[in-house]
């Protein structure tokens, strides 16, 4: 959550400005998601949001459990809350719009999806939660391959895609190309189901909804994860387990990619996408586990924890509020007070003004136990 508010910081602007920086450079790659194939730092925030989902649901359940709600009002929450996170990003996607903009690609949405389906996973054994995760990859997999190539007269512009894109893979790899799978078919009929201000064609950063498939099992992955916090293995085994578990993802979903099996593209949470970043999100709580859980070093995370607990708050404020605090921050502060290191660093520190003005939000809630939950 930190690196989606951390968008606000204008990087991209800065590297601009300052194109014989490499270190600029750099963070600007990292806040920008690749063009196909491949990954960077800033492809990984929807994976983890998604695989901590997953690491959540076990202590949702057991809590609600512990506190006497019968089966029937924790199963109704489920799908309630199922429903409102769709909705949620809806909402959020319909912002700008003159009407309702209907689309089911963003994290939100993807997210409200599947949940209902990993509820009810969750309810059973890891044994089955194991099969579901080998059913969806799989079966995702096979609905690509199986799905028929372009064929050669085909109109690249009612895709929105050249020919010659840099992403478009040959031979097997072809069937996950931008806006030529099954999933831009799929959208090309369901999302014109619904009012819209143009038909739809194509998403021109070639997201789809059937993305929420291999998303769910993203989130498997991170159900597995909390099953394993939960259970009664010794913290060492635990962390052994995680980073085993890391390895095991980042080399399947790398050698799926490498010989053409299945490419990594985050865009439409290919399989290999599921192990690859998967692999990173039990790195990452394998390493936060040991240095928080393990050796209590909690103190260095209080400015985490503090956005963490209001993950909804934070991603709602991320896309309502930056526009209103970037123009209040000039309004009373002066343009020449972010250009105190030179213009090129304006827009930086600006973004930084925006992002701190949002965690003084989030610690005010914080401070008067205010937590939005659905």
């Amino acid at each position: 959550m930190f690196l989606l508010l951390a968008e606000r910081l204008n990087i991209a602007a800065v590297a601009k400005a300052l194109p014989d920086s490499a270190v600029w450079r750099f963070l600007h790659m990292q806040q920008e998601h690749v063009e196909w194939t491949g990954c960077v730092l800033h492809d990984m925030i929807q994976s983890s949001f998604s695989f901590l989902v997953g690491v959540a649901l076990p202590f949702s359940v057991a809590n609600r459990r512990a506190r006497g709600q019968p089966a029937e009002a924790v199963t109704g929450h489920a799908f309630f809350r199922a429903f409102l996170l769709v909705a949620l990003g809806i909402f959020l996607r319909s912002s700008g719009h003159t009407q309702t903009n209907y689309t089911f690609e963003d994290t939100l949405t993807q997210i409200g999806l599947g949940y209902g389906f990993l509820y009810l996973l969750a309810l059973r054994s890891v044994r089955v939660q194991g099969i579901a995760l080998a059913v969806v990859l799989v079966g995702y997999w096979l609905v690509f391959a199986l799905w028929p190539l372009p064929a050669v007269d085909f109109d690249w512009a009612q895709a929105g895609v050249a020919p010659d894109f840099i992403g478009n893979a040959t031979g097997l790899a072809a069937h996950w190309n931008k806006n030529t799978n099954v999933a831009w078919a799929f959208d090309t009929w369901f999302l014109n189901l619904f009012p819209r201000e143009k038909p739809f064609l194509f998403n021109q950063g070639g997201y789809a909804t059937l993305s929420f498939i291999p998303t769910l099992g993203t989130m498997i992955l991170g159900l597995l994860a909390g099953e394993t916090l939960r259970g009664a293995r010794p913290a060492g085994e635990k962390m052994y387990w995680f980073f085993v578990a890391g390895l095991v993802g980042l080399a399947a979903g790398w050698l799926l990619g490498e010989f053409g099996i299945c490419p990594v593209v985050k865009r439409i949470w290919t399989p290999s996408w599921v192990l690859f970043s998967g692999g990173w999100c039990f790195l990452g709580l394998a390493t936060f586990y040991a240095l928080i859980d393990v050796q209590g070093w909690r103190r260095w995370a209080f400015p985490l924890t503090i956005i963490g607990m209001n993950s909804i708050a934070a991603y709602m404020m991320d896309h309502l509020f930056p526009g209103y605090l970037r123009e209040t921050l000039q309004i009373h502060l002066g343009p020449r007070f972010f250009a105190i290191f030179g213009p090129a660093y304006a827009p930086f520190l600006l973004g930084v003004g925006v992002v701190v003005s949002l965690w003084l939000i989030l610690y005010w809630m914080w401070r008067k136990k205010i937590f939005l939950r659905i």
